[in-house]
């Protein structure tokens, strides 16, 4: 009865946030808490399943929430002609270089080896910045204040979500190619790494999402409506009037209801599929390569592949959160991609709700995100009945303003309380 229990303890946190302080916020920690409820059942794939420790969650999250700049966005106009073609050169450049590189790793021996590869590296280089410098200047000239990189295709915005998915699970197919083989220490710093360079790469590329300018205005999924369409609707006015609401208030839990739809929607089927790979012989297999590769391997299974396989499996999930997360937002803010809320925190819900339950997962990432946000709203109210009775000073301005840190004290208690009450986490692995 855990299960059930820990659930409808966590809808009643829910009830009583809308009941106490409005549905508008209820329903947008609850939204939240969904597609975090998401990304941590993709680390759960990796984590629960295959014991991959993945510390770049936050790059294959970035990168999923490109798909919707690249897929829903409409064209810049004249940036493709200007610069696109330029930078598709210079990227094929540098992927020849890479093989060529490999190649002539394999064939050569000795001085000319070495030779060969730097030679081929730095003309490599000069060439793709020749190409692809100028293609960059091109498009980031055009109208830098409100446009300045390549836009969209201008098409639906959820066919954007599974294109995110794509891009994270290519990444994380690179990265596994050349990590997987690592000890479980170095795939770690490997993933730190390379998130990192993605989160970097977004960033400082502006032609590709306008780096720190930041993409706005991206396209909603169907069926959510925008709240100023609703309140022009004099139709849903004239129903918001007779149930008593204020149509300001009506149109906005309306459509953050419609998100709740929309995205539980995809967490169930997500878990459903994931329910179905851990109970089949895929599963239980994933499950003895994670407690014993030796064992495993000994009985014929091929580690490294599965290792690769259940490592994109994961990233793509974590891509689709991605998506869903800008698409949510409205907008791509790559400065806004910090490793403490995209992959410390998610490791917290894997945590604390049960690594290798999915359904753990799914109470973890609801749990603690709830957590996240109130104790910053707690922060406060507590700070201000501690200091109280204090004169005013150094001393209380300072607990004042350091009230706004009280989300890492709880994030960090609540995980060792949980380590030392529940090792296992709240949703122990059945």
């Amino acid at each position: 009865m855990r299960a059930p229990v820990f659930f409808a303890i966590m809808a009643l946190l829910i009830a009583f946030e809308g009941s106490t302080r409005g549905w508008n916020g209820a329903l947008g920690i609850l939204n939240m808490g969904l597609i975090s409820a998401i990304i941590a059942l993709g680390l759960n794939l990796q984590w629960g399943y295959a014991g991959l420790f993945n510390s770049g969650v936050v790059g294959f999250l970035a990168l999923g929430g490109l798909a919707p700049v690249l897929v829903s966005m409409p064209p810049t106009p004249g940036a493709f002609a200007g610069g696109g073609w330029g930078i598709l050169i210079a990227l094929c450049i540098a992927v020849a270089t890479i093989v060529a590189t490999v190649w002539l790793n394999g064939r050569l021996r000795g001085t000319a080896r070495a030779g060969a590869i730097v030679v081929t590296l730095v003309a490599g280089f000069f060439l793709y910045r020749g190409i692809f410098d100028p293609a960059v200047a091109v498009i980031e000239a055009i109208n830098p204040s409100a446009q300045g990189n390549l836009g969209g295709l201008g098409l639906p915005t959820l066919l954007a979500w599974p294109v995110g998915a794509l891009l994270a699970a290519g990444a994380a197919w690179v990265v596994g190619k050349t990590a997987l083989g690592l000890r479980s220490d170095y795939l770690a710093i490997a993933t730190l790494g390379i998130g990192e360079i993605i989160v970097a790469v977004l960033r400082n590329e502006e032609w590709l999402a306008r780096g720190v300018l930041n993409v706005n205005g991206i396209p909603r999924p169907w069926p959510v409506p925008y709240e100023i369409d609703l309140q022009n609707s004099a139709d849903f006015v004239a129903r918001a009037g007779a149930m008593g609401l204020d149509p300001v208030t009506a149109s906005t839990v309306l459509v953050k209801l419609l998100w709740t739809t929309l995205f539980a929607s995809v967490l169930l089927a997500l878990l459903f599929a994931a329910q179905l790979a851990l109970k089949s012989p895929w599963g239980r297999m994933m499950r003895a390569i994670r407690d014993n590769e030796i064992a495993a391997a000994a009985m014929g299974k091929n580690v490294t592949r599965r290792h690769l396989q259940i490592f994109v499996l994961g990233a793509a999930v974590m891509g689709l959160a991605g998506a869903m997360m800008i698409s949510l937002d409205g907008q791509m803010t790559p400065s806004g991609y910090n490793p403490l809320r995209y992959t410390f925190l998610i490791w917290v819900m894997v945590i604390v709700g049960g690594s290798g339950n999915n359904w753990g997962s799914v109470l973890g990432g609801l749990l603690i995100w709830y957590l996240w946000i109130k104790a910053e709203v707690w922060g406060p109210e507590l700070m201000s009945l501690v200091t109280a009775q204090l004169a005013d000073g150094v001393v209380k301005q300072h607990l004042v303003d350091s009230a706004a840190h009280m989300r890492l004290i709880v994030m960090g208690l609540v995980l060792l309380l949980v380590l030392r009450f529940s090792p296992r986490g709240l949703l122990p692995e059945r």
